[in-house]
């Protein structure tokens, strides 16, 4: 049976997050002065006790608090789209599906995590909260939260994409938080990055380096983070749970699971569900990270010990790393600007439950501009690597003959990058 839109009742809604590190745990996050486990009570000047808690979890399902629920019942259950159009205009025999995250009222993906975070927060008290954001749809999503619930945002936003990208400052702004430009003034960080480096463009790890320098110099003020680390992979967990609920709807179970990688979180969200599923030896779906050639991490960096930040002021974690002080080219996919990946996608990616690859930013570009023809949404930058790959798999079943189902995560839209689209239409875009 066919499916354009597969929609699921607000009911259908899962009630508990999926958490891997039950079935996949990871290397713990090191002291960096000790080289030794880090105590989790040192996290707790700048994380909610509840989510440092998640964190270190093995238990394998955490229940989603009603309270949460409700606001994710906003825009959740997101719909799953059989992408028949975009099938036509490949002319493959692949059956595609995206599940659109573009319906939240940020844009993307990012709420699913940011709501959580703002809940457990607001539970403990605290009455602001620091941030970095990429291409600003953390900082939009993570200022939404901070809204509902009563608590101050502060947003470090990287200074390429604040220039890029000048209407999710509004909308970080429309929300109630303040956002600017990373490196900043307002940090003893950001100012020596500044008088170094005047003319930078910025990095997530330089803005996380400002946001945990304010959280730490703040009583009032904790930190939080929107990809990366083990709790935000927990709660994008709906996006995976959701989508296994709507193909059961369905005849088709997908080969291929595909989502684009940064920190990670997204991709975690859709896949961990059923890489859950492949470990347990129930099925044998392919997961497929895409992430841009400029800024390669899973491709072109090591698995090792290394600094989330450029200040190096964060745990140690175990992941593919770049160099805590790799600056990427200002690519239009500002959310994938970061030189290392979670420690749960790089422990999948290094024990090969998961594949990589990596595309340049305009052929990333002409898959987003086919998409768009032919499914009428206009994606962000960031999901249209996975829309490359999908596509890139499709005409492999075209020249095999072989008939996959193939699932991506369209993990935002792009209203917010029409300055990049007018770029690839001059010609103006660049692969660095």
């Amino acid at each position: 049976m066919d499916h354009t839109k597969i929609l699921l009742d607000e009911n259908d809604m899962p009630k508990q997050w999926y958490n891997i590190l039950a079935d996949l745990p990871v290397e713990p996050p090191l002291n960096p002065a000790t080289r030794e486990p880090m105590n989790p009570k040192d996290l707790e000047p700048i994380f909610a006790k509840e989510l440092i808690k998640q964190e270190i979890s093995s238990e394998r399902y955490i229940t989603i608090p009603e309270e949460v629920r409700e606001i994710y019942k906003l825009w959740r259950p997101s719909p799953l789209y059989r992408a028949h159009r975009l099938e036509k205009a490949l002319g493959t025999p692949a059956k595609i599906y995206y599940k659109n995250e573009g319906v939240s009222p940020a844009g993307s993906h990012k709420p699913n995590t940011a709501i959580a975070q703002a809940y457990y927060n607001m539970k403990e008290g605290t009455e602001r909260i620091s941030t970095e954001t990429g291409a600003g749809q953390w900082g939009s999503a993570l200022s939404l939260s901070c809204n509902y619930f009563g608590i101050e945002c502060k947003v470090y936003m990287v200074r390429s994409s604040f220039y890029q990208k000048p209407y999710r400052k509004s909308l970080i702004n429309l929300w109630g938080a303040n956002v600017v430009p990373s490196p900043s003034p307002d940090t003893q960080f950001g100012r020596k990055i500044l008088e170094m480096y005047p003319d930078t463009t910025g990095s997530l790890g330089i803005a996380i380096s400002e946001a945990i320098e304010d959280a730490a110099l703040n009583d009032n003020t904790k930190y939080a983070l929107g990809s990366v680390l083990n709790h935000t992979c927990l709660h994008q967990t709906v996006v995976g749970l959701e989508t296994q609920k709507q193909f059961e709807m369905t005849e088709d179970y997908p080969d291929i699971v595909i989502g684009c990688c940064g920190g990670g979180s997204n991709l975690a969200g859709v896949s961990l569900p059923y890489i859950r599923d492949n470990i347990a030896g129930k099925t044998s779906t392919r997961i497929i990270a895409v992430e841009p050639s400029a800024c390669p991490s899973l491709t072109g960096g090591k698995f090792e010990y290394d600094f989330g930040d450029m200040a190096q002021m964060t745990p140690l974690l175990k992941m593919y790393t770049l160099g805590s002080g790799f600056i990427p080219p200002a690519i239009h996919a500002g959310g994938l600007r970061y030189h290392g990946a979670s420690p749960i996608v790089s422990k999948l990616v290094a024990d090969k439950f998961m594949e990589a690859r990596a595309y340049h930013q305009v052929e990333v570009f002409d898959a987003a501009v086919t998409f768009a023809r032919s499914e009428g949404i206009a994606p962000a930058p960031e999901s249209s690597h996975a829309i490359k790959a999908a596509i890139d798999e499709a005409i492999k079943c075209k020249q095999t003959g072989q008939e996959k189902t193939i699932l991506f995560n369209l993990s935002g839209h792009g209203h917010f990058d029409m300055g990049s689209y007018d770029k690839y239409f001059t010609g103006d875009l660049t692969n660095e």
